[in-house]
């Protein structure tokens, strides 16, 4: 099996956990149909417009190349990929042991694949790492209604994206005591009667308090932070 590093540590988005004593490793594809084909299937045209696969290291040619590179080998090779990501995993915990940091896994940085559900020998990757916390964010409604009905491993933490198209599925999520990600122009002190944390202080999603909207702000250009609000993305100012 060809030997390839697909999990990185070092990122703008998860550095900020190392202070709180996490090293998180983190997938970054190319997202929606960048790459020939969607690993993004419940984007709207506002998350697509707003996604910040350009944002910090992702502006440069060669980073945006590899992450192309990353999805088509997926596609083609899911298997053997997913053999490297254990692998990686596996050396993600041993440089968490000598740094006296703890693990933990995003495996959609820039996608929103069901990684999860990806069986080895009858076994799915949390089952593997029982002692790793894997996290994503997802609209995906259906796997975040399994979640909280308990239906995903207990190692495997899930917050609700709200997108222009979903603000039905974001109520409902909220009442029944799960987490929403919003991205707003600036964070207020409640959303819809709900407590609005700042999310942007670090990535550890499975850290927050239940039942809470994780606020996030917008961080690309001034032209892809109207196209967000135009979509309505993006929640704007009062």
């Amino acid at each position: 099996m060809k030997r390839r590093k697909l999990l990185g540590t070092a990122s703008a988005k998860t550095s900020k956990g190392e202070k709180l004593n996490y090293l998180t490793g983190i997938l970054y594809l190319a997202p929606h149909k960048i790459a020939g084909f969607n690993v993004c299937p419940h984007a709207s045209i506002g998350c697509a417009a707003a996604c910040l696969y350009n944002a910090g290291r992702g502006k440069f040619t060669n980073v945006q190349l590899a992450r192309i590179s990353k999805t088509k080998y997926f596609r083609e090779s899911p298997t053997e990929f997913m053999l490297n990501i254990v692998k990686d995993i596996d050396a993600l915990i041993r440089k968490a042991k000598r740094e006296g940091m703890t693990p933990c896994v995003r495996l959609n940085g820039t996608s929103d694949l069901p990684f999860i559900e990806m069986k080895f020998n009858g076994m799915r990757i949390t089952d593997l790492f029982p002692d790793v916390q894997f996290y994503d964010y997802s609209p995906n409604y259906k796997r975040m209604i399994q979640y909280l009905n308990g239906g995903l491993p207990s190692n495997y933490h899930l917050t609700f994206s709200r997108k222009e198209d979903n603000e039905e599925q974001v109520e409902s999520v909220l009442s029944q005591g799960g987490n929403v990600a919003i991205v707003f122009e600036e964070l207020p002190k409640t959303w819809k009667g709900y407590k609005v944390i700042d999310a942007d202080k670090h990535d550890l999603r499975f850290l927050d308090d239940t039942n809470v909207v994780c606020g996030l702000t917008f961080k690309g250009t001034k032209a892809d932070k109207l196209k967000a609000i135009e979509s309505g993305f993006l929640i704007p100012s009062k």
